[in-house]
C-alpha cells in the first residue's frame, strides 16, 4: 500500500495473532473467533473500525462493526463454521460525522445558538448528502429524509432534535466515508478443525495383544471384540500403534534386550519387513479389508481409530534396499541406526533428511499419510516429530489438510517448550504435553496457566496422558491405586484432551524395569501382553469421569480454567466454565495421606454473589453441599476418593418466593 500520511489511525496488537500472522491461530467448528486490537489516533477525534472476514473458498469477505473496550482497545466477533483457514484483517478510520456529532450535542448542551449553530448544521448537511451520494438505493431514499428536514424552513431546535436519530447513526456509520482509511497491511489465518480437535478421550492398545486366548496374537477381529468395553468406558478415540510387518534383523527382545529369542515379535516401532513397509499390515494382525471393517464398526459405537505414524524404518524395510540414499552411511559402509547416547536402537535406522533426494523422500512420506487416509483414518498421532526437520512438518500438514481439513494431527513430541510449540504453530492439531511429571499443586498451577491462555492457546491444544507405553512416572509406580485416579482426574478436568495406555492403566500397571527408570517390566512395547478381565480395575472408575466430561460443556474447553487459592500445599483447586455450566475440581495431589483445608474462590470468576448461598453437587460420588461465601473446608482421603468434581447449581426463587437450584 502507497504510503499516505493522511491515513491518522493505528492499528496494532491484533489478536488472535501468531507470530504476526506467519501461522494460524486454531478454532474448532461452531466456535466465535473474538478479535481484540488496539486501535487509536492523534487528537481527540472519534474513531470506526471493522473487522473484514472470509473463508478460504469466499472471494468477498463480510464486514463486522468494532466495538470500543477500554484503554483504546477494540473488539468484535464472527463465527467459523466451515473446516479450513478463515482469514481476517482489521479497517480503521477518523469518522467524522461521529465527531461532529458529539462535538454539536456538546455544542448544544454548553448553550451554543445562533450562526454558531447554523454553520455547525450545513457542516452535517454536507457530510449526510455526501454519504447519501455513496449509498445504495435503499438506505438514500432514507438518507433523504434527513436531508429534507435539515434543507426545511423548520425551527432549528426541531432539525436538532432529528439529527439525535439512532437511524441517522447506523445509517452515517454504513455509509461513512473511508478516504483515509487505515487498513491492516495483511490477512491473519484462523484454521477451523473439527470439534474433536478441541474436545476428545483417547485409549491406546497394541492390538496384538487382544487376543482372547492367552499366548495368542491379536487381530483386528479382536480389537474389534474390545469396541463395545471401551465405547463403555466413554473414550471417543482409539489409538494404535504402528500396525506394520515388524523387522527381523537386529530385532530386540523382551525388556529391549538387544538379542531377540525364538519366538519375541519385536517392537511395532522397528518397521517393515518381506510383507512391506509403511504402508502394509503385519500379516498377523489381518488384512486392509479387515482393517477398513474396524474404522467402519468403530464409527457405528462413536470411536475414530487413530494410527500412529512413526517415521523410520527396521533394517528389512523395502526402503533399505530401494531408496540407499534416504539413509546415512558411516564411513564403513553400514547404515547408521539410531542412537540417544546411551541409548542405541539397532533395530531402527532414522531417514536421512539432508540427501540430495529430500524431494522424494518428502513426497513418499506424504504419500504414507494419504494411503492411510483413503482406507479411512482421520486421525493420526505422529511418533517423535521433533526428530524430524520442522519445515517437513509445516509442508506436509498443509498440503494434507488443503485435500482433507477433516484430518487431525498429535504431535507426540517430549521436547523443549519452544519445539512443541513451532510444531504446533506448523500445524499439529493436538500435541502430548508435559502433563505426566507435573505432580505438585505448584507444578499443575504454572504449567497449566502458561499453556491454557493465549497467546499459547490460540495455536497450542494439550493432550494429558499420565502414561504412555514409554512413560510409567515414579508417581504411579510409588503411589498405588489413589495415584492413578488422581493423575486420571487431573488429565481428564485439567485438559480438553486427554488419554491413557488402556490396560496397564486400567489395571494399575505400577512395576518397572529397574530402578530409577520409567520403562514398563515387561514392557508391551516388546512382547504380546494377555489382559485378561481383572477383579479390580478402574473401568467404572473411567466411565464416571467420562461421563462427567461428556455431560459437562465446561470440562470441554482449556481457556476458561481458573486456579483457585487453597491453604494447603496438597491440595489443588481449578474451576472451568462454559455457559451457566461451571464446574469446581478439588483434588488431593498427595496418594499416601488424607489432607484438609480451606479453599478461597474467585466467586466474580464463577458467576456468583458474594452473599447468596449456592450448591455444589459432587458428580462422582453424588453428594450435595450447601456452600456460602468464597471460603469453605475440604477434607480428602485418596484411600476413598482423592477428589471433588462439583458442579455449582445456583438458587432461584420464583415470583411465589419458592426456591429451587438451578
Amino acid at each position: 500500500m502507497e504510503f499516505d500520511g493522511r491515513r491518522r489511525v493505528i492499528i496494532e496488537g491484533i489478536a488472535p495473532s501468531v507470530d504476526n500472522g506467519r501461522f494460524a491461530a486454531k478454532r474448532v467448528i461452531g466456535d466465535v473467533v473474538t478479535v481484540e486490537a488496539d486501535i487509536f489516533a492523534d487528537g481527540h477525534d472519534l474513531i470506526s473500525a471493522v473487522i473484514r472476514h472470509r473463508h478460504q473458498s469466499d472471494s468477498k469477505a463480510i464486514e463486522v462493526r468494532m466495538l470500543p473496550l477500554v484503554n483504546d482497545r477494540w473488539t468484535a466477533q464472527f463465527p467459523v463454521d466451515r473446516l479450513g483457514y478463515y482469514y481476517f484483517t482489521v479497517e480503521a478510520w477518523i469518522d467524522h460525522f461521529l465527531t461532529w456529532h458529539r462535538d454539536l450535542k456538546k455544542r448544544v448542551d454548553g448553550g451554543v445558538t445562533g450562526k454558531d449553530l447554523e454553520v455547525q448544521l450545513l457542516i452535517g448537511l454536507q457530510m449526510i448528502q455526501a454519504a447519501s451520494a455513496r449509498a445504495a438505493a435503499r438506505d438514500r431514499k432514507k438518507l433523504a429524509g434527513f436531508i429534507s428536514a435539515l434543507e426545511s424552513d423548520d425551527p432549528i431546535e426541531e432539525k436538532i432534535e432529528d439529527l439525535w436519530s439512532e437511524d441517522l447513526l447506523a445509517l452515517m456509520w454504513r455509509n461513512s466515508e473511508r478516504k483515509f482509511v487505515t487498513s491492516h497491511p495483511c490477512e491473519l489465518p484462523v484454521e477451523v478443525d473439527r470439534k474433536i480437535a478441541a474436545f476428545s478421550t483417547w485409549y491406546e492398545l497394541f492390538p496384538r495383544s487382544t487376543a482372547t486366548a492367552a499366548g495368542a496374537h491379536g487381530t483386528f477381529a479382536d480389537v474389534e471384540k474390545q469396541l463395545p468395553r471401551i465405547a463403555k468406558m466413554g473414550f471417543d478415540v482409539l489409538y494404535l500403534p504402528p500396525i506394520h510387518p515388524i523387522g527381523e534383523n537386529y530385532r530386540k527382545g523382551r525388556n529391549n534386550r538387544v538379542t531377540a529369542e525364538k519366538g519375541d515379535v519385536g517392537s511395532p516401532w522397528a518397521i517393515g519387513g518381506p510383507a512391506g513397509g509403511h504402508t502394509a499390515i503385519h500379516p498377523d494382525l489381518g488384512t486392509a479389508a479387515d482393517f477398513e471393517r474396524l474404522v467402519r464398526a468403530a464409527a457405528d459405537r462413536g470411536i475414530e481409530i487413530a494410527l500412529d505414524i512413526a517415521f523410520q524404518a527396521s533394517p528389512d524395510h523395502p526402503y533399505v534396499k530401494e531408496h540407499e540414499a534416504w539413509f546415512q552411511k558411516r564411513p564403513d559402509g553400514t547404515i547408521q541406526y539410531a542412537e540417544n547416547p546411551p541409548k542405541k536402537y539397532q533395530d531402527i535406522y532414522p531417514f536421512y533428511f539432508e540427501t540430495d533426494e529430500w524431494k522424494a523422500l518428502w513426497q513418499e512420506l506424504r504419500d504414507v499419510f494419504r494411503f492411510w487416509a483413503g482406507k479411512g483414518v482421520r486421525i493420526f498421532r505422529v511418533d517423535n516429530p521433533h526428530t524430524k526437520p520442522l519445515p517437513f512438518w509445516q509442508w506436509v500438514i498443509t498440503e494434507l489438510k488443503r485435500e482433507n481439513p477433516e484430518l487431525i494431527f498429535l504431535a507426540e513430541a517430549f521436547t523443549r517448550p519452544k519445539i512443541m510449540y513451532w510444531l504446533a504453530k506448523a500445524g499439529y492439531s493436538q500435541s502430548y504435553t508435559y502433563f505426566a511429571w507435573r505432580n505438585t499443586k505448584f507444578e499443575l498451577t504454572e504449567y497449566f496457566e502458561e499453556i491454557s491462555k493465549p497467546p499459547v492457546s490460540d495455536f497450542f491444544r494439550p493432550n494429558a496422558w499420565p502414561n504412555t507405553p514409554d512413560i510409567l512416572t515414579e508417581y504411579l509406580q510409588y503411589g498405588g491405586r489413589p495415584a492413578f485416579t488422581i493423575r486420571l482426574v487431573l488429565a481428564a478436568t485439567l485438559s480438553a484432551n486427554y488419554g491413557i495406555y488402556g490396560p496397564a492403566y486400567e489395571r494399575m500397571v505400577h512395576q518397572s524395569r529397574e530402578a530409577g527408570s520409567e520403562e514398563y517390566l515387561d514392557s508391551e512395547k516388546y512382547e504380546v501382553k494377555h489382559w485378561a478381565p481383572a477383579d479390580d480395575d478402574l473401568s467404572d472408575f473411567i466411565a464416571v469421569v467420562n461421563r462427567i466430561r461428556r455431560e459437562n460443556p465446561a470440562l470441554q474447553n482449556n481457556t476458561s480454567l481458573r486456579f483457585h487459592r487453597t491453604d494447603n500445599e496438597q491440595i489443588v483447586c481449578y474451576s472451568k466454565a462454559a455457559g451457566e455450566n461451571v464446574i469446581i475440581c478439588v483434588v488431593n495431589v498427595d496418594p499416601h495421606n488424607t489432607h484438609a483445608g480451606w479453599v478461597d474462590l474467585d466467586l466474580a470468576a464463577l458467576g456468583l454473589e458474594a452473599g447468596r448461598a449456592f450448591q455444589v453437587h459432587d458428580l462422582l460420588s453424588g453428594a450435595r453441599h450447601s456452600w456460602q461465601g468464597a471460603r469453605n473446608y475440604i477434607q480428602l482421603n485418596p484411600h476413598v476418593v482423592p477428589a471433588h468434581i462439583f458442579r455449582i447449581r445456583r438458587r432461584v426463587r420464583t415470583e411465589r418466593d419458592f426456591e429451587y437450584y438451578l
